[in-house]
């Protein structure tokens, strides 16, 4: 195993970092840099960036060329998603690209990518996920939402919840229950649905950040055409075990990890304790230590993966690692930041002019958003579960 880059891999990261540099918009890259990430972005802002790289043919380097994927090593795509977080450029919404795209490239129809495909990969459909349900989360093959098939369309009754995004959709990807009479993982399929049918309402859920992030969404007698089923029917849970390993793959977050973390020290070197740089307190420094030595642990395992996807082209349920730790020093390096700050970091509001004032009034947000990671994609405990069953055998 090699974790070394080579002469053209690190070429390439300088073509990509000084691309970023000049491409970056400066508005975006502060709002990312100030965390006005997912939930205060607009549709327009994160569009923009997503056509930004459409055009420069780099905003799907997972697909295939024939699609307009970018023929990229593995070792060159972690290179990439690194330096656009070190760049602060904003993150892809990943539904269409990262998700929807790849399931169509393995299980859609000819017609079905032909349609989708080209309109995911140039930012004309925004894409959202309705996967989780009021008690049918961690859970999620107990879920209730039906598709009765009737002639040449299915008509769909159920809730959504936890929508991340569902105000912005064009498009939303569904699992839905089709035969109650299966087994439970044997009676879903995966459905296509226009989010402009007759019979869907979006409802805002705000949560402790106070951003409008994620929705609740409620089908009521919504007709959906049998052609936007994608596999077969009944066959759903294959395609959403394959969705959700892409979905796991990306949340370790490293480079943005690695940024925050540099931010973390950056701030503890201005925040006095006892009338000294609050880094130099051995306590705190120690914490700052264990969570860089986690963060750096992390980055080799990455590219443990990633050196066995350039090899083998595959990977295997021990993924979840990335999802687990990844999560959990996004969440450690949130509390570091709280800590670091104190009672300022309370107020959600700068209570300030300068730069140091604006961040510091978004941590508390940042840190109830962060709360979150560990449970969506598979909460760690499923994760943890997932490798005792499929890596360790147990």
């Amino acid at each position: 195993m090699d974790l070394n880059y080579s002469a053209d891999e690190l070429a390439f990261r300088d073509e990509v970092r000084a691309w970023l540099q000049a491409n970056v918009p400066a508005d975006l890259r502060r709002k990312v840099l100030d965390y006005d990430e997912l939930s205060k972005l607009s549709k327009d802002d994160l569009l923009r960036w997503h056509r930004l790289l459409a055009q420069k043919g780099w905003v799907a380097p997972s697909w295939p060329k024939e699609w307009g994927g970018t023929d990229w090593s593995p070792v060159q795509h972690f290179i990439f998603e690194e330096e656009c977080a070190s760049a602060g450029a904003p993150m892809i919404a990943p539904f269409g690209i990262n998700m929807c795209g790849p399931v169509l490239i393995r299980f859609g129809s000819d017609a079905q990518k032909k349609r989708f495909l080209p309109r995911i990969y140039n930012g004309d459909d925004f894409w959202c996920q309705g996967y989780s349900e009021p008690g049918s989360g961690s859970d999620l093959a107990s879920l209730k939402t039906r598709a009765d098939r009737h002639g040449d369309h299915y008509v769909v009754n159920g809730q959504k919840i936890w929508t991340t995004l569902g105000h912005f959709g064009d498009w939303i990807f569904c699992l839905v229950r089709t035969d109650s009479s299966a087994k439970k993982q044997e009676g879903i399929s995966f459905l296509l649905i226009d989010m402009n049918t007759p019979g869907i309402t979006v409802r805002p859920l705000i949560l402790l950040d106070e951003a409008h992030e994620v929705n609740e969404v409620f089908f009521d007698d919504v007709k959906v055409p049998v052609e936007n089923l994608v596999h077969e029917e009944g066959k759903g849970w294959t395609v959403a075990k394959y969705l959700l390993g892409h979905e796991r793959l990306n949340t370790g977050r490293i480079g943005t990890s690695k940024r925050e973390l540099a931010r973390l020290k950056q701030m503890a070197t201005r925040v006095l304790k006892d009338g000294r740089p609050l880094i130099e307190d051995p306590r705190f420094r120690d914490r700052v230590s264990r969570v860089e030595i986690e963060l750096m642990a992390l980055e080799i395992t990455n590219l443990r993966f990633v050196d066995e996807m350039r090899r083998t082209g595959n990977i295997g349920a021990d993924v979840s690692m990335l999802k687990i730790k990844g999560t959990e020093i996004q969440q450690g390096l949130t509390e570091l930041m709280m800590d670091a700050i104190g009672p300022q970091a309370q107020a959600f509001r700068p209570i300030g002019h300068d730069d140091f004032d604006r961040i510091a009034a978004a941590l508390a947000p940042r840190y109830f958003s962060y709360r979150k990671t560990s449970i969506f994609a598979g909460s760690n405990e499923i994760q943890r579960n997932i490798i005792a069953k499929a890596a360790l055998g147990l």
